[in-house]
């Protein structure tokens, strides 16, 4: 175990000068060897047994056999059956272990300069690659840390920082998120309590997104089934901070790409008010980058009834707020708008009240001919035909144009 009370200099606490803090951290208790699977040589999230008797991560026996293979690893048996018994007493002893190891306060503080050092710009990179060599940075140990609700806001920052060092392989990069869909519960339990902090934790929280980003990209499908998640993530793109809602926006364009299901959850989580607020506040803090994400995540959940429902039930906001940024958001968020307004105001016959609400919203009609006549896709300027000729028989000058020939008017940007 480490010594509890190592004294040091203040020169010798720079973590720029003195690798002190590699030697301090790495001095944790080594796990007993059977804790290791035999495949991956990891200590082991989720231990199941085979019919020979040895127990392997689930993760790595699984794909072991899902790569055709019919005999054990370790004794290259022949497997009469490949059932995967969870080993629930070396499971509970691996937690009784990994808490007593990461969740005393001697151990906190030098993870937590750990974290520090490899995020410090002005840290030597010698340096940095020094303390990834640490144990206490194995994907193993690091995903052992969702094991307990006093290390979850430490787990999130340093799995967010690996994920994003350019020092890290991508071979570890892949080995972490591994490691994390192992135990998917534990994982995604622990990021929604961070996501449910304050503004005051406003950076573990994008930290959590973006962990939560990475792993959405592998299980999307079982990961928009955690309606807690959704909830969270609709409530970080209401927050002040422009990265934060940034890092809401994309896990939710990860998700609503799940299917119909997604979105319809999503939808009633709110999302549809909350992006409105996201285009309502470009130029007011939130950059238009991000306002382009909130656009194309409102193209996304017009793809279900109810979300074109939503939409509609607050035309008037949503509406003139997507109009308004239409022109603000660059090419992709320009076709994502002229998608969103088609889907509530020409599918299906559309809805009087977007109808209305895209009328008398200023400018409206000039902006749907600019994308129409840029450089848009064939499905974008096709939209934006249908509905300049939807808006043919209302009242044009409210629109922004009147008398207008869609074949020849040529409008100059702004």
């Amino acid at each position: 175990m480490r010594n509890r009370n190592r004294s040091h200099s203040s020169s010798d606490q720079e973590i720029g000068r003195t690798p002190l803090l590699c030697l301090d951290v790495s001095k944790t208790e080594p796990p007993p060897s059977y804790f290791r699977c035999p495949i991956s040589l990891e200590v082991m999230r989720s231990p199941v047994s085979l019919c020979t008797g040895v127990t392997y991560d689930r993760s790595s026996i699984q794909r072991w056999l899902d790569s055709g293979n019919t005999t054990c690893p370790a004794t290259m048996q022949t497997l009469p059956s490949t059932d995967l018994v969870p080993n629930l007493t070396l499971r509970r002893l691996i937690h009784l272990w990994s808490s007593s190891t990461f969740s005393s306060d001697q151990h906190l503080p030098p993870l937590s300069d750990l974290a520090r050092a490899l995020s410090d710009p002005t840290v030597d990179e010698a340096y940095k690659f020094s303390l990834l060599s640490s144990d206490a940075l194995r994907p193993s140990t690091l995903a052992s840390l969702f094991d307990s609700h006093e290390t979850h806001e430490l787990a999130v920052t340093l799995i967010s920082l690996l994920l994003s060092l350019d020092l890290v392989d991508a071979g570890r990069k892949r080995s972490l998120i591994t490691a994390l869909l192992s135990d998917l519960d534990a994982t995604t339990s622990g990021i929604v309590s961070v996501l449910k902090g304050g503004p005051d934790h406003s950076t573990s929280r994008v930290a959590a997104a973006r962990v939560l980003e990475m792993l959405i990209a592998e299980k999307k499908m079982v990961i928009a089934e955690k309606p807690d998640l959704m909830t969270e993530l609709v409530r970080l793109i209401g927050e002040s901070d422009p990265e934060s809602v940034d890092a809401g926006l994309r896990c939710l364009m990860g998700i609503i790409g799940a299917g119909r299901r997604a979105r319809t959850e999503i939808v009633r989580m709110g999302v549809v008010p909350a992006l409105t607020k996201v285009m309502e506040r470009e130029g007011d803090g939130i950059p238009a980058p991000v306002v382009a994400r909130a656009m194309r995540v409102l193209e996304l959940a017009t793809g279900c009834g109810e979300g074109r429902a939503a939409i509609c039930a607050e035309a008037e906001r949503c509406v003139a707020a997507v109009v308004g940024m239409m022109m603000k958001v660059g090419n992709e968020g320009s076709e994502a708008a002229v998608a969103v307004l088609w889907s509530v105001c020409c599918a299906g016959g559309g809805d009087r009240r977007a109808r209305e609400a895209a009328a008398a919203t200023k400018g409206g009609l000039t902006k749907i001919l600019m994308v129409m006549q840029g450089d848009c896709s064939p499905s974008a300027r096709k939209m934006a035909g249908d509905l300049l000729r939807v808006f043919r028989g209302n009242d044009r000058s409210s629109m922004g144009a009147s008398g207008y020939d869609s074949k020849t008017l040529h409008v100059m940007p702004f």
